[in-house]
């Protein structure tokens, strides 16, 4: 089944983004100096999105907010939110963050501006008025965004398949999701092409080799993710047995565990806990682009299971080195269905 979510757990999650993104430091700027003139403290640099210890951390804290605030507006903190997105989510905030990525067309390229793009495409799908003025203000930086996977995708010669911030599948499925909430038909014919390209003739994905020590992302799984968004049923089944003959259909769980940092305090270390978070939901969403009857959906589903009982278990906020974006891996995981019915 999918994942559920309980109130308590969504004010968890709610205030682990409310308490960051408006938190400057600690901060971990990573740019390109060309002057004197790019040196400055993040909130003049990014004054919309400054917090959370990085940029995209700061982007998908935001999209965080939007998500629980539209699903559950009677919520305690909604309005808490509400006044935390309307300060960021300025005009002038917005024309700043315009300007300082129109100079660095690479700029926190594909993993940040992808979720840029679930932002753009949440406040797109919310029918609010504050939300509509918050995505007319996001408009132009919602174009650049849309740009820079434009340029960057057609020049990738091989996909990138790693397990963390650089991984192209999982960004390349965000931004199909937008595509489709923006009908941005340019867009999602390139990623589709793109993702076939590099993906359509994989065989044995290395999943034994997972994961690597900083990994927060399955390079296997995200890529199995991407494809089942766009390969009817049948051509998404006939593909995973290629691409992963070792997955079992059987319903077990033995086949993939949970896995367990060895120290929660240490930022890259702590990017486990939220593999297990990222491993539910691309499980889930494996076996959603099975075709019915398939035995190995009820593999994928009780894998999820275990998965996100452990990952849930890990966004307590204890350490500022997970806390600052933990959450949002936990929403992610356990709202999809509820905005769409289906997996996003």
């Amino acid at each position: 089944m999918p994942t559920s979510i309980d109130a308590s757990q969504h004010e968890r999650f709610a205030r682990l983004a409310l308490d960051c993104v408006h938190r400057e430091y600690p901060n971990h700027i990573l740019h390109l100096l060309e002057s004197d003139a790019d040196v400055g403290p993040p909130r003049r640099l990014t004054p919309a999105f400054f917090g959370c210890f990085d940029w995209h951390s700061a982007v998908h804290g935001h999209w965080t907010l939007v998500r629980l605030a539209r699903l559950f507006p009677e919520t305690p903190w909604a309005d808490e939110a509400r006044a935390t997105l309307d300060r960021s989510l300025t005009p002038e905030n917005l024309r700043g963050e315009v300007k300082y990525i129109s100079r660095r067309p690479g700029f926190e390229m594909p993993y940040g501006m992808a979720w840029l793009l679930q932002l753009a495409g949440e406040l797109r799908e919310w029918d609010d008025v504050q939300a509509g003025r918050w995505s007319r203000a996001l408009e132009p930086l919602e174009r650049l965004a849309v740009e820079c996977f434009q340029r960057w995708l057609p020049g990738l010669s091989y996909p990138i398949r790693s397990g963390v911030h650089s991984q192209s599948a999982f960004s390349m499925g965000l931004a199909w999701d937008y595509a489709h909430v923006a009908d941005d038909r340019e867009l999602a014919r390139l990623i589709e092409s793109q993702g076939r390209s590099f993906h359509l003739e994989d065989r044995d994905g290395p999943l034994h080799l997972e994961p690597s020590g900083y990994d927060f992302l399955s390079p296997c799984l995200g890529e199995a993710d991407l494809l089942r968004r766009f390969l009817p049923a049948d051509e998404f089944a006939n593909w995973l047995t290629l691409f992963l003959p070792g997955l079992p259909g059987d319903g077990s769980t033995h086949w993939l565990r949970p896995v367990e940092p060895s120290d929660r305090a240490d930022g890259r270390l702590a990017h486990l806990d939220g593999l297990n978070l990222s491993r539910a939901w691309m499980l889930e969403a494996v076996a959603s682009g099975l075709p019915q009857g398939d035995s190995r959906t009820e593999t994928c589903l009780q894998t999820a299971s275990a998965h996100a009982a452990v990952g849930l278990a890990a966004v307590t906020g204890e350490h500022y080195a997970g806390g600052h974006w933990l959450g949002t891996f936990a929403v992610y995981l356990t709202t999809r269905r509820n905005v769409s019915g289906k997996s996003a």
